[in-house]
C-alpha cells in the first residue's frame, strides 16, 4: 500500500501543473466526488471539467499541515495566485485503498505575503 500523504502531494503537484496524467486518472476512483463551498458533490467528470483547469492558479505551494489519519489525509497549504496574492486552502482527501473517493476543499483565506 502506498503512503496516502505522498499520493496527495503528488496529486497537488499535478493539479498545479494542470497535468491530467495517468497517475491522476488512476488515483481518482470512478465514484470520486468533489465538494467545495460553491460546488458541493461534483462527480468525477464535473470535477475535471469545472475545477481541474483552475489548478494552474496554484504557484509556490507551501505545506502548512499534512496529516494522515485512518483513511483520510488533511492538507493545509498556501500558494501564490497569478495576481501575486497569497491564499490558504485546507483539503480533506478520503481514500478507499489507494484510490481517492472524496475530496473536500475549504478555501478563500487571504494570507499576507
Amino acid at each position: 500500500m502506498n503512503n496516502h500523504a505522498e499520493l496527495v502531494k503528488e496529486f497537488l503537484t499535478a493539479f498545479s501543473k494542470v497535468d491530467r496524467n495517468n497517475f491522476v486518472e488512476n488515483l481518482l476512483a470512478p465514484n470520486f466526488t468533489f465538494s467545495a463551498p460553491p460546488d458541493p458533490l461534483l462527480n468525477r467528470d464535473e470535477f475535471f471539467e469545472k475545477c481541474w483547469p483552475q489548478g494552474g492558479n496554484l504557484k509556490e505551494i507551501e505545506y502548512i499541515r499534512l496529516l494522515e489519519v485512518a483513511d483520510e489525509v488533511i492538507l493545509t497549504h498556501t500558494f501564490l495566485k497569478p495576481d501575486g496574492s497569497k491564499e490558504r486552502n485546507t483539503d480533506i482527501f478520503t481514500f478507499e485503498g489507494d484510490k481517492v473517493i472524496r475530496l473536500e476543499v475549504y478555501f478563500g483565506w487571504k494570507v499576507s505575503a
